[in-house]
């Protein structure tokens, strides 16, 4: 009967199985996410303190593309520090090691990889438009517009991560995470207003990721384009040689970009709307690894970065003294 000694016993048993199965101790992925993400951990600071050892003490020149290309150096160490948090949440399966990284550590990762999606943009950008004009130097190509361009956008990506922080903490202690509770995941431990801020904040992000996407496409389309007509009308000029480096760059940047971030965008946005109406724990769990999969193909860019740092500047290549391959592509 309900109310019944019996019956509060078998309700608190139904809970705890509930929880037993669906918490993040049961996942049977974890130990291959502390693993894979360990390795990638390790291979981004690796690569990553070169980068920051060549542009920062080695060398000394300033161009628009080197001024862009440092702050994804150093959007790219951030994330590969932001790994860190993630791989003792998935170590751990306390609520407080859980709340910590869902207050800093997702927000602080996804800070950085949206800094990264705007740099590699801005990089494209700034590459097409020497394409576009090869003779002159547009505004915004200038060293002081760029470095302006890199301040406003952390300006304004740390004012949203400051205000996510802000309305979590203040609202913490309201959010306690329900009794089905699908790996203690960040929406649980959000409140009402937290939850609208969430949504809101990865529509936007989502917006951002499409606008920098369609601009690869079409920044690289219009390299191709630009260098049929050039091989059509004088194949013998010499800056057709130049036109095809940049298109293969261009393929590059555009290549490391849709492997790592269009998997995660197919996900995380789908993601955010159907995992609360979910309440079977092997859809969820199921629904769960294969966005955790394209996170990691998505930090797996501050791996993949230095290839861009090699492609696009001479100066990187020289200072890391690979001659074969300066020579190669001056």
């Amino acid at each position: 009967m309900p109310g019944s000694p019996s019956s509060s016993i078998m309700d608190q048993n139904a809970t705890n199985s509930t929880q037993g199965h669906c918490g993040l101790s049961e996942m049977p992925a974890r130990t291959f996410f502390v693993s894979v993400y360990s390795l990638v951990f390790l291979a981004s600071l690796a690569l990553n303190s070169i980068a920051i050892y060549v542009y920062f003490c080695k060398s000394a020149s300033q161009s628009s593309i080197t001024v862009y290309l440092k702050n994804l150096v150093i959007a790219d160490l951030f994330v590969c520090l932001c790994l860190i948090l993630r791989i003792i949440k998935f170590a751990s399966t306390s609520v407080e090691i859980q709340r910590i990284y869902c207050i800093f550590g997702a927000p602080a990762s996804y800070l950085n990889m949206y800094s990264s999606i705007l740099f590699m943009g801005y990089i494209a950008a700034n590459r097409y438009m020497r394409i576009v004009r090869p003779l002159e130097t547009h505004m915004l190509q200038t060293v002081r517009s760029t470095r302006y361009i890199c301040i406003v956008t952390w300006a304004v990506l740390l004012c949203l991560l400051c205000v996510y922080i802000a309305v979590f903490v203040s609202s913490d202690k309201e959010n306690t995470p329900n009794t089905f509770t699908v790996f203690l995941s960040c929406e649980s431990f959000h409140n009402s207003l937290l939850k609208r801020i969430y949504l809101v904040m990865h529509i936007l992000c989502f917006l951002v990721f499409l606008s920098v996407l369609v601009s690869l496409i079409l920044f690289y389309w219009g390299n191709v384009q630009r260098l049929r007509q050039a091989q059509r009308t004088m194949p013998e000029k010499p800056g057709n040689t130049q036109l095809s480096k940049s298109k293969r760059n261009m393929r590059v940047l555009v290549a490391v970009f849709c492997v790592c971030f269009v998997p995660y965008h197919m996900v995380r946005l789908p993601h955010t709307f159907i995992s609360p109406l979910l309440h079977d724990c092997t859809a969820a769990q199921a629904f769960y690894i294969i966005k955790e999969l394209t996170v990691l193909l998505a930090v797996l860019n501050a791996s993949l970065d230095p290839l861009i740092y090699f492609v696009f500047c001479k100066t990187f290549r020289a200072q890391l003294n690979l001659q074969r391959f300066q020579q190669r592509n001056q």
